[in-house]
């Protein structure tokens, strides 16, 4: 069969079309996708914005057509945090669904960490023993471990790099002061949720998955994306500690001149890389592997697991 998945996140919103059935991966037909950042569209009194809303409805009645002209049999559309946290949510889905006709999902985060470890799980077999995965979003980090395809323990900070860059971060170029802060604010929040993960006991195998971790393992020296999805991919911490000062000390432009880093996301790269290394320095974590699948597969996954 032929389908479609689409993931309203804060930053991204992303029409992934897949062919796939029950017993195989499910393989990448086409896509389409636009830097909505919709988190930086919550105005404060923490409604979505107009714009955002429009920009939003406009991006889904495109990637509608997108789906029906690559012959797909169905639609599953979910949102995540910018839309979950958002005041006046109710009224935009229902904005959504008059206007396109798409009844959109809203995920918790421990939905998005459970369904992003079933597809780390998948990607990496029973051989990789018990996993510990993170991902750091626009708006949160979700972490999730566990032996089986369901996570022990699935959790979600507020500790997205695209929020954690808005709230506390806000010069282009960031002051030693308010990294310092950002970075005290993150180990504080990471640590305080640390245990329930430690106790379970130590992972086999530490994976994390999306875009911030990918620019970051690209930037610590791993593969391109163009070396294909079945190359190794590892982000060292001690190399993450080196490239810390040096991305503080940038402008936007300049990360985005990075290998591995988009000018959409190059605004928020320090926070990210901060979250990065609290995880790892926390947890105790060497070097973090890259896993291709993510939130989109996990959903897709479970939707065929359910037919």
């Amino acid at each position: 069969m032929r389908d479609a998945v689409l993931d309203v996140g804060s930053n991204t919103a992303h029409l992934l079309i897949v062919d796939a059935h029950r017993g195989a991966p499910p393989l990448p037909a086409a896509s389409m996708k636009e830097p909505l950042r919709l988190a930086e569209h919550i105005t404060g009194s923490g409604a979505l914005s107009e714009v955002g809303v429009d920009a939003l409805v406009a991006f889904i009645g495109g990637a509608l057509a997108e789906a029906e002209d690559q012959g797909c049999e169905s639609v599953t559309a979910f949102a995540t945090s910018a839309i979950r946290e958002a005041s006046n949510s109710e009224e935009v889905l229902a904005l959504v669904s008059e206007k396109t006709g798409v009844d959109l999902m809203v995920l918790t985060g421990e939905d998005e960490a459970r369904l992003t470890f079933l597809a780390v799980r998948r990607w990496f077999g029973w051989s990789s023993g018990r996993l510990a995965v993170f991902d750091i979003g626009g708006g949160s980090l979700e972490m999730a471990a566990g032996t089986e395809e369901h996570p022990d323990v699935a959790q979600s900070l507020e500790l997205g790099a695209g929020r954690l860059t808005r709230e506390w971060l806000p010069d282009d170029v960031p002051s030693s002061a308010d990294v310092r802060s950002l970075r005290k604010h993150i180990r504080a929040q990471v640590a305080r949720e640390a245990g329930s993960l430690l106790r379970a006991g130590s992972a086999d195998h530490t994976v994390a998955t999306s875009k911030t971790f990918r620019s970051l393992s690209r930037l610590c020296g791993a593969a391109p994306s163009d070396a294909g999805h079945y190359v190794r991919r590892l982000l060292p911490h001690a190399e993450l500690v080196k490239w810390l000062p040096k991305l503080a000390a940038m402008s936007s432009d300049e990360r985005a001149d990075l290998p591995g880093v988009s000018a959409a996301r190059a605004h928020q790269l320090v926070a990210g890389a901060l979250v990065a290394d609290a995880v790892m320095d926390i947890f105790g974590i060497e070097a973090l592997e890259m896993c291709p699948w993510a939130l989109r597969e996990g959903v897709i996954l479970q939707k065929l697991d359910s037919l």
